[in-house]
């Protein structure tokens, strides 16, 4: 579904070690990390991928095809997943990377995704050397110059700090999730496939009195490249603290305000939250939310075939 609303409230193919040399020592590093070299992964022919090297620069979507396939085949389209997290939430960061990079591919030459976790500036010092670690391993981690919070300003500052940290080269789409969010990455790209590049904003929409979606859920929205650089520039927003609070329905209200974000598409039914039971998962799925534990992810990952293609071997015996 599409609606196009003004609606206002009261006035291929390099991985980049050079991203994070991370050295062992913690501090140091994660004051520098936040993956400034080239968003570019080799695809290794996976739905979302992992370079095959120590150090990578996040996860892709690939083509489906060989890498002279890909590398003939530019992307349509590219898209930014920043998954907001916090630094004590290792488990479930490492329950999210094999989510995505176990996922199916899209279709040849139809998107580069690249997922990033999302965190504000780490003081704990334990915290800080296990995040480095993360940081040398994976190469998918982006420091924010902001105090850790959920609803105090932390989507603001990813928002302003991406036109910035990715000036070199920008997505075409950035989106914000959370760390208990399920996105299939290949459903959202075809969602994606033929919108527009500009004033775009597309999510679950949250209707309020006869508007069907002044703001998009917080599960997970995606804004095109230039409403992500007019949040950066637009200081009104700071001018009026208009930072803290419910996170998405100020994204909304500042896009409301300021004209923005037009171009709007309510992916419901297809983003969704899991219920108690978690007996209302959908084959169409884009995005299923409210996954807290690892019962839930479980539950998920049975659903959606995750563990089909385990191979079989003496070495271990699973359900």
């Amino acid at each position: 579904m599409k609606t196009t609303s003004s609606h206002g409230f009261h006035s291929a193919s390099l991985c980049t070690p050079y991203l994070l040399l991370v050295p062992l020592g913690l501090l140091a590093v994660l004051l520098v990390l936040p993956s400034l070299g080239s968003s570019h992964v080799r695809s290794d022919g996976l739905g979302v991928t992992l370079c095959r090297r120590a150090v990578t620069d996040g996860y892709s979507v690939a083509s489906g095809a060989d890498e002279k396939a890909v590398a003939e085949t530019p992307p349509e389209f590219s898209l930014l997943v920043g998954v907001l997290t916090m630094p004590k939430r290792r488990e479930r960061r490492d329950i999210v990377r094999m989510a995505y990079a176990l996922q199916p591919p899209a279709p040849a030459g139809v998107a580069r995704v690249d997922v990033r976790f999302v965190f504000c500036r780490v003081d704990d010092p334990v915290d800080a050397a296990l995040l480095s670690l993360e940081a040398r391993q994976h190469g998918d981690v982006v420091v924010l110059n902001c105090t850790e919070n959920m609803n105090d300003g932390k989507t603001h500052e990813y928002l302003s700090s991406v036109p910035r940290l990715f000036a070199r080269e920008p997505y075409d789409y950035v989106m914000k999730t959370d760390d208990d969010t399920y996105l299939r990455v290949a459903a959202l790209a075809d969602e994606l496939q033929g919108k527009p590049r500009d004033d775009v904003y597309l999510g679950y929409g949250f209707a309020v009195g006869d508007d069907p979606m002044p703001f998009m859920h917080g599960m997970g929205y995606v804004v095109s490249w230039d409403v992500a650089d007019w949040v950066s520039t637009n200081q009104e927003i700071l001018r009026h603290n208009d930072t803290h609070g419910p996170e998405d329905l100020l994204v909304g209200k500042w896009l409301n305000i300021g004209g923005r974000g037009k171009n709007r598409y309510d992916l419901k039914p297809r983003m969704y939250d899991l219920n108690w039971d978690m007996d209302n998962f959908r084959a169409d799925t884009v995005a299923v939310h409210m996954l807290k534990d690892n019962r839930r992810w479980a539950a998920a990952f049975r659903y959606f075939n995750v563990t089909a293609g385990i191979k079989p071997s003496k070495l271990y015996h699973l359900p």
